[in-house]
């Protein structure tokens, strides 16, 4: 592998980019007709979570790239004026704020995948809407806890180093087979919160365990650089007959990019599975102020009532 190129940064990444065109086969038949993005995680769509943390990064120009069936999406992030006068009328300034809230956040635009042909392909879509500047890419099934500023240390790391930053997790071998596992080499550095920054020298896309080059895991944020269209643009269908982003960066890790990684060790919710998406939903309920303390007396009490382990509940 040839010495990494060093380049300095187009300027302050200000895009973000959602893709938001996946059935959502995992929440069946919840997904049928609502997109899987819109399930409440509490009382915001997961998605709008997404919104607001790429605006809290001051990234105020949102993009989702969306496919059938997610008009949706474009509602919730529309003006509602019959609901904001009924709201206005009855005084409920509350919900009337809640109601705008979704609208205020940031600056969204849409754009139509026509095809499913993989989160690279995904990606693409953005071109056009990016131009030559960095920009940072959310996945929507990830939900990083507004207290860890995970998006914030991946844009100083590439206003500062150039190239692409991508986030990573350890996941411990025996899951890195679900994720894009890559090779590292550590660097002295350590991000705003804490998280080790480090050098990406490999990527594969869901390894075995048995070739994976680490349980280092790439999870869904990305603060790419816009040299990424170029070789998505040139990238074959990879693992299950679709364009991996994976891909693409292992390709500019081939031809010496820089792509540096951030080791997260904060607070991560995975709304895209079940078991985690309704673990997020209590932990997330349990820590507000409005429904936090009703919400930890009910799991105290309920906690206290389970059989025992193996037990079969009544």
């Amino acid at each position: 592998m040839s010495s990494p190129t060093v380049r300095p940064a187009l300027g302050p990444a200000t895009k973000a980019v959602i893709p938001v065109a996946g059935m959502g086969t995992r929440f069946l038949p919840a997904t049928k007709s609502v997109p899987k993005e819109l399930l409440p995680v509490v009382d915001r769509p997961a998605l709008q979570y997404i919104v607001e943390e790429a605006a809290r990064a001051g990234l105020p120009e949102v993009l989702m790239v969306t496919g059938r069936n997610k008009a949706a999406i474009e509602d919730h992030f529309d003006r509602y004026p019959e609901l904001e006068t009924a709201l206005e009328k009855k005084g409920d300034v509350d919900r009337l704020a809640a109601v705008n809230e979704s609208t205020d956040i940031a600056q969204v635009h849409f754009v139509r995948q026509g095809e499913a042909k993989g989160l690279g392909h995904a990606v693409l879509q953005a071109a056009a809407f990016v131009g030559d500047a960095p920009f940072a890419v959310l996945l929507g099934d990830d939900l990083i806890d507004a207290r860890d500023h995970l998006l914030e240390q991946m844009l100083a790391v590439q206003a500062e180093h150039g190239g692409s930053v991508i986030a990573l997790l350890d996941v411990g071998l025996e899951n890195i087979d679900k994720y894009g596992a890559v090779a590292v080499e550590p660097r002295e550095q350590t991000g705003g919160d804490g998280d080790v920054v480090v050098t990406v020298t490999g990527l594969v896309e869901k390894p075995p365990a048995d070739e994976a080059p680490s349980s280092l895991a790439i999870i869904g944020r990305y603060v790419l650089a816009p040299e990424i269209f170029a070789v998505l643009r040139e990238t074959a269908p990879g693992r299950g007959g679709e364009i991996q982003l994976t891909d693409a960066l292992a390709t500019l890790v081939e031809r010496g990019e820089p792509v540096h990684g951030v080791v997260f060790s904060g607070r991560r919710y995975d709304t895209g599975d079940r078991l985690d998406y309704l673990k997020a939903v209590v932990r997330l309920a349990s820590e507000r102020d409005d429904l936090g303390p009703p919400m930890r007396a009910f799991l105290r009490e309920f906690v206290a009532g389970l059989p025992a382990e193996g037990a079969s509940p009544s």
